[in-house]
């Protein structure tokens, strides 16, 4: 039996969700609580890897065991949350086909970046945010990442060294956000590059403090990482949600 998770957590205290030699992963966590709700070995997929620090709204990962129906369906988040740390938090599951698989069977994503434009650091946002006292113009931020939206070739938006060769993606929706000092820069496309929505993020960030002087399809065209900004930081990054046509 092969059960969906919708995981929430925050990824500070975490090396990403994938197990890692050198730190305590989403996963590990996760399977561990798993295994002794279930009360058997189990096998964890996710539908993302994540970077260190990043966090999620909506992830989603299957387990599958020989077990998995011995809870009601509709306690398994109980259940499991009583056994997970208060940083994560199981919201929801479903019983899905033996064929589903979180990450392939996904038709897209969207991901936020939250950034308090601020010089005093909020201690309710702090490791949840990148803060940053640019006096962002958000307006021309937004006209900008309009110029995202649309099927390109993002391979100036890849972190240096990626072994990808398909680097084509449709960007159904990228967007800038204002309310007070928080600023949402929201992206969603059919499939995201390494790291491309942190330079997706440092490059509108360089657009709003005018150091960088030409248009984004420039940058798109030239398949140079040079060409585009720095790799923003984890904190302020959240898989807000992944798209599944069931």
């Amino acid at each position: 039996m092969k059960l969906l998770l919708e995981l929430s957590f925050l990824g500070t205290n975490y090396c990403g969700f994938q197990v890692q030699p050198n730190g305590v992963s989403i996963q590990k966590t996760v399977q561990a609580a798993a295994e002794q709700a279930f009360g058997c070995s189990l096998k964890l997929t996710g539908c993302s890897r994540t970077d260190s620090g990043v966090h999620a709204r909506s992830f989603y990962c299957t387990v599958e065991g020989e077990r998995c129906g011995c809870l009601p369906t509709e306690r398994v988040p109980e259940i499991l949350n009583h056994f997970l740390p208060d940083d994560i938090a199981v919201r929801s599951a479903r019983v899905v086909d033996d064929s589903f698989h979180p990450r392939y069977s996904a038709a897209g994503k969207e991901y936020h970046y939250l950034i308090l434009d601020s010089r005093i650091r909020d201690p309710f946002l702090e490791g949840r945010v990148y803060r940053s006292a640019g006096n962002f113009d958000t307006t021309y931020m937004d006209y900008a990442a309009e110029q995202f939206v649309g099927r390109h070739d993002f391979a100036a938006f890849m972190a240096a060294g990626s072994s990808v060769t398909d680097t084509v993606r449709t960007v159904s929706m990228c967007r800038v956000k204002r309310e007070g000092e928080l600023i949402t820069i929201a992206i969603a496309a059919d499939g995201f590059l390494y790291n491309m929505v942190r330079i997706i993020v440092g490059t509108l960030i360089d657009f709003s403090c005018e150091r960088i002087n030409f248009p984004i399809s420039e940058i798109i065209a030239s398949r140079d990482r040079t060409k585009a900004g720095f790799t923003a930081p984890p904190e302020g990054l959240y898989l807000w949600d992944v798209f599944y046509n069931m």
